[in-house]
């Protein structure tokens, strides 16, 4: 089986002024997509392997992934993953507050929005070099947030992300140059609250 690249719901320059038509078409067509081809090319070695499974499932389980294509499919794997979610939550229409069972347990867990608003800001700016800041359920069907390196997923610590900000600099440098701050600043204003939610609800 070939890993597609999911389609874009939105134009290219629908999420202005927070992310700039150019930067969404570099980031979706070349670097989305070079995830999904080098991950396809790595998984020719081993076509049995993946036959039948889902990226969530694979980068869930790496120790049963043969030994020679191990890191290149948690590379190239991760990237994938993480950008097919990066693109789902982020929205035209986005911004706002969550709502319902998610808000909820965003309240219990970090006091209020304000405050996981705040948490999850500071993570992203704090991640060295390339990486993301995700909201996860974690084993215990809580949330969590977690920073991870490079294209690194939280799938494979056994944690499941609802929400995750790219803070690779192609994710943002056109437009904000080193002020990646502003870029996360900007972010909450086209977050998809109500893919998030499903995405909550579908783990719980």
């Amino acid at each position: 089986m070939k890993f597609e690249l999911p389609k874009l719901l939105y134009d290219y320059n629908a999420l202005e002024p927070s992310i700039d038509a150019l930067t969404v078409e570099i980031h979706y067509d070349r670097h989305h997509r070079g995830y999904a081809n080098k991950l396809n090319e790595a998984l020719e070695k081993h076509p049995e392997f993946a036959e039948g499974k889902t990226i969530e499932a694979i980068l869930s389980d790496v120790n049963s992934i043969p030994e020679d294509i191990r890191q290149a499919v948690i590379n190239t794997g991760g990237g994938y993953a993480n950008h097919n979610l990066y693109w789902a939550i982020l929205s035209p229409n986005g911004g706002g507050l969550p709502k319902g069972e998610l808000l909820a347990a965003i309240t219990k867990t970090f006091g209020s929005f304000p405050e996981f608003k705040t948490e999850l800001t500071k993570k992203a700016n704090s991640v060295f070099g390339s990486g993301w800041a995700f909201l996860v359920v974690n084993k215990n069907k809580a949330l969590e947030i977690v920073a991870s390196a490079n294209q690194n997923s939280p799938l494979s610590d056994g944690k499941t992300p609802i929400l995750g900000i790219d803070v690779w600099e192609h994710a943002y440098y056109l437009n904000y140059q080193n002020k990646r701050p502003d870029y996360v600043t900007a972010i909450w204003n086209i977050i998809n609250w109500d893919e998030v939610e499903r995405l909550y609800n579908e783990t719980v």
